[in-house]
């Protein structure tokens, strides 16, 4: 399992972008995570899927009101990860309302959760492999804090506790 002073996986990681820009076109999109994360502060964050209760009332609304905030700790984005496709991952964002504030970023085949350890296996639900939830903070590409919530809980993972850490 990934720890405090390890390096983020060399993954590849998709967006779904709403408007076509420089290199990127209208859709899901491929972000390498080694390249997006060089001489960046991420504030990363993992659930085990889109458009759950507890992710759409609390966690992601939360790091988009703390997004100013992070800004002003140095954090120069703000990540949520979770094993679904670009295109839910696109819609949740709409329905988040989070465009320039949280980069919402589809682990489709949960490689990203399996590199790093971080793993939920909900096959027995019907769900399959999942990520857990968690949050840490990651400094040109290695992590610096790292927070895994107990299943069933909403305690470190959240916003405020990231952000207290991010102000360090």
């Amino acid at each position: 399992m990934i720890k405090v002073g390890d390096t983020l996986p060399s993954t590849t990681l998709m967006e779904y972008s709403e408007v076509e820009g420089e290199g990127c076109s209208i859709g899901p999109n491929p972000v390498d995570v080694a390249k997006a994360v060089a001489g960046k502060t991420i504030a990363l964050f993992a659930l085990p899927g889109a458009f759950t209760p507890t992710c759409s009332a609390k966690h992601v609304p939360g790091y988009v009101e703390s997004a100013d905030a992070f800004k002003a700790a140095g954090v120069d984005e703000i990540w949520c990860l979770s094993v679904n496709d670009a295109f839910v991952m696109g819609a949740w964002a709409r329905d988040q309302k989070v465009a320039g504030k949280v980069r919402m970023l589809a682990d489709g085949s949960a490689d990203f959760a399996k590199a790093t350890g971080l793993t939920l296996d909900l096959t027995g639900r019907g769900m399959g492999l999942r990520s857990n939830r968690y949050s840490m903070l990651v400094k040109d590409g290695k992590v610096q804090t790292l927070n895994i919530e107990a299943p069933g809980k909403f305690e470190v993972s959240d916003a405020q506790t990231l952000l207290a850490q991010a102000k360090g």
